[in-house]
């Protein structure tokens, strides 16, 4: 006897065959599960802005046996650091590297009493930073004297010097990593997307039967990339200077040390859109793909807040990406005066990088 049509069977099958169209769809798996655990992992792993350590350093010749010194490197917002001479501190205290330099001197304006002259230099590089340790001193200064004092009589007196010197603006910290961003993605997906077409419309088969090499014709295509981001630098550089006065140390000759920089991250970069283009068969799987890759770089690259947001394990691996060291030296460049061959350690990992993708591009380079 023949069943009877059923339409709940129907609607389980048209349910398990959508569910396994899904599946096998790159895109839904990319934009409906990793993406969000991705987000979910990096915004999950950061470290709350309360417990964010700033750095300070003590001057040389600084009391650090007294109650005063004790108190303060038990506070939990500052990170105590050192340097191996005074003038390496001072420079880092220009630069923005360390929110202060603290200097406790004891002085016996009080008998039989603990008293001490702390001398607080700042400077405009770390303006965001410096109020928050003078407020965290002053702290320490109050909470010691309720305890130990019954008087109205002070432990310490505290002195605020400020340095002058560049003051370091939001736009110093988003441009290069706007840039960073710029790059990577016009390498990634331009270069992929537009291989990948080339060889489906047997563009690059023709070339195949000129003398071309494939090597070359990466080349190209990297010199083509090239131009058209020095005119989005030129651009972008402008706006942020012109208008929101970012800082060129030493204007053009700066710029021109960011392009020579930005050379490596676009071999780097336009090599991962080329090898993805190369691997995949299927047009729908790029997008999905070259997400994955540039994703995770994104968020954890120090584009758009700082890498010492995330716990010490995440920054070791956050610090050896490459758009985490491009990024990084365009602000070294930019801001600090930095030029390209005083971060051999940037220059390395970039070359290191860039050696390493090349050479995967150009293997896995097909004509058709």
């Amino acid at each position: 006897m023949k069943r009877p049509y059923s339409q709940f069977r129907a609607s389980m099958a048209v349910a398990k065959a959508s569910l396994l169209a899904m599946i096998r769809s790159p895109t839904a798996v990319v934009f409906s599960l990793l993406f969000p655990i991705v987000f979910i992992v990096v915004f999950g792993s950061m470290v709350d802005t309360n417990e964010v350590r700033i750095p300070v350093s003590f001057a040389p010749g600084s009391d650090t046996s007294g109650i005063l010194h004790q108190s303060i490197t038990k506070i939990k917002i500052l990170k105590p650091v050192t340097f191996s001479s005074p003038a390496k501190m001072q420079e880092a205290l220009d630069k923005g590297r360390i929110a202060a330099i603290i200097n406790i001197r004891a002085d016996s304006k009080i008998s039989f009493l603990p008293h001490y002259q702390v001398e607080m230099t700042t400077s405009n590089a770390s303006a965001d930073k410096s109020p928050v340790v003078r407020s965290a001193i002053r702290d320490v200064i109050t909470e010691i004297d309720n305890r130990l004092f019954q008087k109205k009589i002070s432990v310490a007196n505290l002195e605020i010097k400020n340095r002058p010197g560049r003051v370091y603006r939001s736009i110093d910290f988003i441009l290069p990593g706007q840039l960073g961003f710029s790059l990577l993605m016009a390498g990634v997906f331009g270069s992929a997307f537009l291989l990948f077409n080339l060889r489906q419309g047997l563009v690059l088969k023709r070339f195949f039967a000129t003398p071309i090499s494939r090597t070359h014709l990466i080349i190209g295509e990297m010199l083509s990339r090239l131009f058209f981001q020095v005119i989005g630098f030129i651009i972008m550089v402008s706006l942020g200077y012109f208008v929101f006065s970012f800082t060129l140390i030493d204007g053009i000759f700066t710029f021109a040390e960011m392009v020579l920089l930005s050379i490596f991250a676009l071999i780097i970069f336009t090599g991962i859109g080329f090898i993805i283009s190369g691997v995949l068969q299927n047009e729908s799987s790029i997008s999905p793909v070259a997400n994955t890759v540039t994703l995770p770089q994104i968020l954890l690259c120090g584009l758009f807040f700082p890498v010492d947001n995330y716990p010490i394990w995440l920054q070791s691996f956050c610090k050896i990406l490459p758009l985490t060291i491009f990024v990084d030296g365009l602000r070294k460049i930019a801001f600090e005066g930095v030029h390209i061959w005083q971060m051999p350690l940037q220059i390395a990992g970039l070359l290191c990088w860039a050696v390493i993708i090349g050479a995967f591009a150009v293997r896995l380079f097909k004509w058709e």
